[in-house]
């Protein structure tokens, strides 16, 4: 930590940095112009960075260049238990091979403190209609991850800096929003902005409360977490003027799927972005909150909101230490991060968004950022009345209901909005369809305790909303099985069955296998959803059913009205209920005494955790980048969910079959996700997802088929994905995958890199990458490539019987080339550009990845010095 420009924080007992007169020696006046992203950049960088740098890595803040990379410390790291458990497998097998190399193993240990929470495992079996499905969730997530929750416990005692919080207790992001983050921290009598990063893509949500918390992956986290910098160039911030208010009736959510679409649109692709202006001030910290956690789905890298005195009655109102609350004001006030120091803030791009224009929305049928209104739904031919034969689910039938995702689960406006839907539905002797699935699964406790203080639990419970979890369930695909018989039906008719839940995410294939295609929505759609029973139902206009007068009940008798709603919130949400969930939750754990060993004992017949093979097979082998086959060519918008899936997994997959001949019964076989500590599950997921379309497999028509499919060359011969990995395992061959636009959007899952790379793929050539993949993919070794605009697989005739060669030097985004050699002999250079961006990911990639990369370092450091 560096001393220059420490003094003394008025009002308090603690120092600060004062970054304002670290600029103003460089520039007079700049500060006051810096956006708020630029000013918390800036005090990490006269906070931590090295002095001889300082100087000029703070002119590239304040000048807007983009010339130099520069270092950031994030705070913290923060992990949900899927990614989070697989950057510990990983850390766990970087102590064996440091072990292995006479290196202290016990000496591998996070520098940064790193926070799991254990969320992702439960999968909703029990829907909430059942009143013991909470418990019995709960019962067949311990029996199926016992493996996984047995490596975790091993973790919090055998690694330094590890918090964990078990399972049953909520969502990492709402945990963190509500909880973890304290907006400002403060250590060694310091006191500086809480930032971080996080292995989840929504991690942005705590965005909200002015905190720089970014989505990363598993890979990217790992070097965070052993205290390395990550280094960045300063980011494209856009400043978001939102103005008007909305209109009555209206949720977060439907402002967040009309921002999802405007920002898409006005391309802020890996921006951050930040939310100011009149409409901005208006919103809650909740209905902030519903939109920072979205950023993924707008395509940015960060959504902040300033301090201000909503930020102040939210810590309140969540049963934050008043302590911590006056140190926020202070700091805020004294360091320029206040909303009304923000007045001056200069933006090189800035949109603007009226509120005020925010219709009833719901998006879909498979994007986030494909809003259609409620009212226009039957004129785009989603809605609408269709013939149904009497007895048999309805065509567009709403297998699924959840209200599920810390994305709306955060926000009390929009959980008393749902109970009070489902209080007016039971009023006038309304139900939910019997083929619906329905559940709640709150994001915090807390949410639980406030719907019971408000009456509404034992309404949201009597319509079939019961609480199966606190979890994310079914927006992470862990929406469990279907009642057999509604199975049956939907396979025997090709039924197109549906989902409408209240989360961020419904790409096809990742809701439920079933579930053709889905909606996202408000949780008091969810529930009027779980009425109808079907998709194409005219929600505004058509009639949900009959009173017992026989009176026509549609949406609008059930909708109440905005003071309603506030009213229940300000009797109901108190910052008591925040303190009974939070105070036990995060009390210090006394010590047992009890030793354990710095190597984990691994399992062999684990199919969940296995020792990781970063020094064996394919990632041991040299990278040549010639002679390199298409494993798969596709078009644009290929997912994270496409290249490792992480739902269900069905026992006709290969992983599904391999399970099998490992003795796990199917109704156990538990999901991809779960199973991303055991590479030789995991790697049967790569491409596993039954929509991808790999362009290489056609049908006698021509038409790109659709299925986890592939073609080995050069026989030409059609098999499953899998089955042609391990043919060019066996063979040695260099593979490379051919892609179009945004390659790698959606989650930030670390397997959508180690999949590719554990099949022996040394390349990827795309139009363009999703910024957290990209990451990912130098992480693992493997190169990215990126198309000059106007040039791509189509215009290039790629067909995937060629082999392919790359040329050059690896400089930071340098030119290489890439030599196309054609089946009839013909040879093609054309120019692409190395997606290496810094100095830093070149040395990364080189290593061969993150681990080998910091396994050397660490060898290197530790090393007996040679005698003077």
């Amino acid at each position: 930590m560096n001393t220059n420009h420490r003094k003394p924080l008025p009002g308090t007992s603690l120092d600060y940095f004062d970054t304002r007169a670290a600029v103003e020696a460089i520039q007079p006046g700049a500060y006051d112009t810096l956006p708020y992203t630029s000013r918390v950049l800036a005090e990490n960088l006269v906070r931590r960075c090295d002095p001889a740098s300082m100087t000029d890595a703070l002119k590239q803040i304040i000048e807007r260049k983009r010339e130099l990379d520069f270092p950031w410390f994030p705070a913290r790291v923060v992990c949900h238990d899927i990614l989070g458990q697989t950057a510990l497998v990983d850390l766990a097998g970087l102590r064996d091979a440091i072990a292995a190399q006479g290196g202290d193993p016990a000496l591998v240990n996070p520098v940064v403190p790193t926070q799991l929470v254990v969320d992702h495992s439960l999968a909703v079996e029990c829907g909430g209609f059942d009143p013991d499905a909470f418990e019995k969730n709960r019962a067949i997530e311990d029996r199926r991850n016992e493996d996984r929750f047995h490596f975790i416990e091993w973790t919090k005692k055998a690694f330094q800096n590890v918090d964990v919080i078990p399972p049953g207790n909520g969502i990492l992001h709402q945990i963190n929003l509500e909880r973890m983050s304290p907006v400002i921290q403060s250590e060694k009598g310091v006191a500086y902005p809480d930032t971080l990063v996080g292995t989840d893509s929504h991690t942005p949500m705590v965005d909200a409360l002015g905190v720089i918390a970014i989505g990363v992956g598993g890979l990217e986290a790992e070097s965070v977490m052993l205290g390395r910098a990550s280094y960045m160039r300063l980011p494209d911030i856009v400043g978001v003027e939102l103005t008007g208010k909305p209109q009555p009736g209206i949720t977060a959510t439907d402002i967040v799927l009309a921002l999802t679409e405007f920002l898409r649109k006005s391309k802020v692709v890996s921006a951050y972005l930040e939310f100011y202006g009149e409409g901005a001030s208006s919103l809650t910290l909740g209905d902030r909150a519903t939109i920072s956690n979205m950023a993924p789905e707008f395509g940015a890298t960060a959504a902040m909101f300033y301090i201000d005195e909503q930020t102040i009655k939210y810590l309140r109102l969540t049963g934050r230490e008043e302590e911590t609350v006056q140190l926020v004001e202070a700091y805020a006030k004294e360091a320029g991060l206040w909303a009304d120091s923000l007045a001056t803030a200069q933006y090189e791009r800035v949109l603007s968004f009226d509120l005020s224009t925010v219709v009833r929305n719901i998006a879909g049928p498979s994007n986030p950022h494909k809003r259609v209104p409620t009212s226009e739904l039957a004129e785009r031919g989603i809605a609408g009345k269709v013939e149904n034969e009497a007895g048999l689910m309805p065509d567009g039938a709403v297998i699924i209901a959840a209200i599920t995702s810390c994305t709306n689960t955060n926000n009390p406006r929009n959980m008393i909005a749902a109970g009070l839907i489902a209080r007016n539905a039971n009023r006038a002797g309304l139900l939910r369809k019997p083929w619906v699935k329905s559940s709640l699964a709150p994001g915090s406790k807390a949410v639980a305790l406030y719907l019971e203080e408000a009456g509404l639990m034992p309404e949201l419970e009597k319509l079939g909303f019961g609480v199966v979890a606190f979890a994310c369930t079914t927006c992470n695909g862990m929406s469990g099985a279907l009642d057999p018989t509604i199975q049956q039906e939907i396979i025997e008719r090709d039924l197109y069955a549906t989902a409408v839940l209240s989360g961020n995410r419904n790409f096809d294939g990742r809701i439920h296998p079933y579930a053709k295609q889905a909606f996202l929505a408000s949780p008091a759609l969810v529930v009027a959803y779980a009425i109808a029973g079907t998709i194409r139902f005219d929600i505004e206009k058509d009639v949900l059913g009959l009173d017992a007068s026989g009176k026509e009940i549609r949406l609008a008798d059930l909708w109440p009205s905005d003071e309603e709603i506030d009213a229940v919130v300000a009797s109901s949400v108190k910052p008591e209920q925040f303190r009974k969930v939070y105070t036990p939750m995060f009390a210090r754990v006394v010590d047992d005494g009890a030793s354990v060993s710095p190597l984990y004992d691994w399992r062999p017949t684990s199919t969940y955790i296995r020792r990781p093979p970063y020094w064996e097979g394919a990632l041991a082998g040299e990278r040549t980048l010639a002679g390199m086959r298409p494993l798969a060519v596709l078009g644009d918008n290929i997912t994270t969910d496409h290249l490792s899936p992480s739902n269900a997994i069905l026992p006709d997959s290969a992983a599904g079959e391999y399970l099998a001949k490992m003795g796990l019964p199917e109704e156990d076989f538990n999901s991809y996700a779960t199973h991303r500590g055991d590479h030789l599950t995991a790697q049967r997921a790569t491409f596993a997802n039954p929509t991808l379309k790999n362009e290489m497999v056609v049908d006698a028509m021509g038409n790109v088929k659709a299925g986890s499919l592939a073609r080995i060359e050069p026989e030409g011969l059609v098999t499953r994905m899998w089955e042609a990995i391990e043919t060019y395992m066996e063979r040695k061959q260099p593979l490379i995958v051919i892609a179009g636009a945004d390659y790698g959007q959606g989650s930030s899952r670390d397997w959508a890199a180690k999949g590719v790379r554990l099949a022996g793929v040394e390349a990827i050539v795309a139009e363009g990458f999703e910024r957290i993949h990209r990451t990912n993919l130098v992480g693992m070794g493997v190169l990215p490539l990126e198309f000059k605009p106007g040039m791509n697989r189509l215009t290039l005739g790629i067909d995937g019987t060629e082999t392919f060669d790359v040329i050059g030097e690896r400089t930071p985004r340098t030119d290489l080339t890439l030599v196309i050699h054609r089946k009839n002999g013909e040879r093609v250079e054309v120019l692409v550009t190395c997606r290496l961006d810094t100095a830093e990911e070149v040395a990364i990639y080189e290593a061969g990845g993150v681990l080998q990369r910091f396994a050397q370092d660490f060898l290197e450091s530790s090393a007996p010095k040679a005698a003077a």
